[in-house]
């Protein structure tokens, strides 16, 4: 499932080869994947416009419009469990960013576009989504989440994680306090900090606290650097029979705020 990084490589493709190019058709006719918008009301809203600004914050992605006449509406964006924003040329060139799943696509695949715009010098960007759970709207509500877990301050993150009695996993999670952070970069945040993820947060220690805001800037840092949160440390290792790669020790494997959840059972004690 698409995390922050993914999303943030989906943002990063569409500031790279889209903005400013003129939109001359748009295929919004996926009534699930463009709810709650009747068929042709994206492409109204969006024909002779073009995207000149991409934002992210957490895992939503949303696009500035403008026209001649001036702004346009807002272009929602959402991944959903196994989307990427693809943007194709004429001539058969590509380039791709969101959830990785590169070895079942290759390029000229477009068999599970579920959204496109068409530019005026032919080229098109798509939402490729095998699973069909992203999303496409205007105008999304983007002030209800909360701070960007790239960008939050440490001293908002330590509110986040000092207040209520929830698992720390649930909070972390909970994109209303910091918005970005999935089931695998959460494991692997409380892995690196050596926190139990069932741990409420009213128990934790400043110095965990403190090691949870450092390990979630170093994990976030590192899957961005290199892919996705498929290259971090520990995730080769949520699987059943799997040894903690830095001490040997069991990997444990439990249900925490509605999530299946790994962790070391040496050194992550509740």
């Amino acid at each position: 499932m698409p995390e922050l990084p993914e999303v943030e490589s989906a943002r990063s493709v569409i500031e790279r080869a889209a903005l400013g190019r003129l939109i001359v058709d748009v295929d919004d006719s996926d009534t699930y994947v463009c709810r709650p918008h009747a068929p042709g009301e994206i492409r109204s809203a969006l024909l002779g416009r073009r995207l000149v600004a991409a934002h992210r914050r957490g895992k939503s992605l949303w696009c500035d419009t403008s026209a001649d006449d001036g702004d346009g509406p807002v272009l929602g964006i959402h991944l959903g469990m196994s989307g990427k924003i693809v943007i194709a040329d004429r001539d058969g060139g590509e380039i791709d960013g969101g959830d990785y799943w590169e070895g079942r696509r290759v390029p000229g695949d477009y068999r599970w576009s579920r959204f496109s715009l068409t530019f005026d010098d032919g080229g098109r960007l798509m939402l490729v989504d095998p699973r069909r759970l992203g999303r496409i709207t205007l105008d999304p509500p983007v002030d209800r989440l909360g701070p960007d877990a790239a960008t939050i301050s440490p001293a908002a993150f330590r509110a986040v994680l000092s207040a209520g009695t929830a698992p720390v996993k649930a909070r972390l999670l909970d994109q209303h306090a910091v918005a970005g952070i999935g089931n695998l970069l959460a494991d692997e945040i409380l892995w690196r900090a050596r926190v139990h993820p069932a741990r409420p947060v009213d128990e934790l220690t400043p110095r965990q606290i403190g090691k949870i805001v450092r390990a979630t800037r170093d994990a976030v840092t590192d899957a961005l650097a290199d892919g996705g949160v498929h290259t971090l440390s520990i995730i080769p290792f949520r699987r059943p029979g799997a040894r903690c790669p830095r001490d040997s020790a069991p990997m444990s494997r439990g249900t925490v705020g509605g999530r299946t959840s790994w962790w070391c059972s040496a050194e992550q004690l509740l």
